[in-house]
């Protein structure tokens, strides 16, 4: 699987982001600031909501999270998983 959210992650963004079921969370390159990547000068953004075609997704919870078609880039030559890490979550670029 290319694109992963771990159950605690997923519990995570519930409660930091007041996420009901059917609620859609989308994961999308920045160029600055925001969570770090393997890329450089590119950061991960996050944004509630459903935007754009689904490239990659993964659900848990009733939580749709995506990357879409705009973004799909991030994930040609790795996969990410999201975990939780201590309090936060940790997003762990793999290299194919």
């Amino acid at each position: 699987m290319k694109f992963n959210v771990s159950n605690d992650a997923a519990k995570w963004f519930i409660e930091e982001f007041d996420l009901e079921k059917g609620d859609y969370v989308q994961i999308s390159a920045k160029l600055y600031g925001g969570i770090p990547t393997v890329f450089p000068s590119y950061f991960l953004g996050i944004t509630v909501g459903n935007e754009g075609d689904i490239a990659y997704q993964d659900e848990k919870e009733g939580i749709t999270f995506y990357i879409n078609n705009t973004n799909a880039w991030l994930l040609e030559n790795h996969r990410i998983e999201v975990e939780l890490d201590g309090e936060d979550v940790d997003f762990k670029f793999i290299e194919d």
